[in-house]
């Protein structure tokens, strides 16, 4: 009758303590792992060196601005898909003038289209031209997008401009090594370097890259 009491009687503060961790030190498998693959989101900068007007950039060129050394005169992309989180762009003011930026999401896709909306701004007086933007939720810029000729967004801006882009990237196991569309000139094989927007080495861009390895 005593043992029965016992086992029935509510388990005291210490009692619970111990069972609890016991109960926590007991573990049935590994954690999951949700995604292997590797992700990297980043904010790049570039100076344009020669004015653009309603310039179409596509996904190869956004995944041909970070690229690898393969040889000394062939690089390949870092990455394997990418998507647009955010763009930003100044323009200084001119004396006696106005200068105008603007972006466009304005690419088509299968199953995908660009939110056609014209984000613009003119400087006046001492005031640059700025101008932030997004992609719409589901629009073609805002999903991740492999290497393609399908236009992302499309870009106006006078030279000395600054065009920020935050982007979000994608590398997939055995899925990279895709050859950028343009050689190079003295490049490290395994190095990474920035190219222009438009996904064309340093020398030839119109963007002039802001970091401090370019091919």
């Amino acid at each position: 009758m005593q043992n029965s009491t016992r086992r029935n009687r509510p388990q005291g503060p210490r009692r619970k303590q111990r069972n609890n961790m016991l109960n926590q030190a007991v573990i049935s498998h590994p954690p999951e792992i949700p995604d292997l693959n590797v992700r990297h989101s980043t904010r790049l900068r570039w100076v344009v060196n020669a004015a653009v007007a309603s310039a179409s950039i596509t996904f190869q060129n956004l995944l041909d601005t970070l690229v690898v050394g393969t040889s000394a005169t062939t690089v390949a992309d870092a990455f394997y898909a990418v998507k647009v989180r955010k763009v930003e762009l100044w323009a200084e003011p001119v004396i006696g003038g106005a200068a105008t930026v603007s972006v466009v999401f304005a690419g088509t896709g299968n199953g995908f289209v660009g939110d056609q909306r014209v984000h613009t701004d003119t400087s006046m007086g001492v005031q640059p031209a700025h101008v932030t933007a997004k992609p719409s939720p589901k629009s073609l810029a805002s999903n991740y997008q492999v290497s393609s000729n399908q236009q992302v967004l499309s870009l106006t801006a006078p030279v000395g401009a600054v065009i920020d882009l935050e982007l979000s990237f994608i590398q997939i196991f055995g899925g990279g090594g895709v050859a950028a569309q343009n050689a190079s000139v003295a490049t490290n094989v395994g190095a990474l370097y920035q190219r222009g927007i438009d996904g064309l080495a340093a020398a030839g861009t119109k963007y002039t890259p802001a970091a401090p390895a370019t091919a």
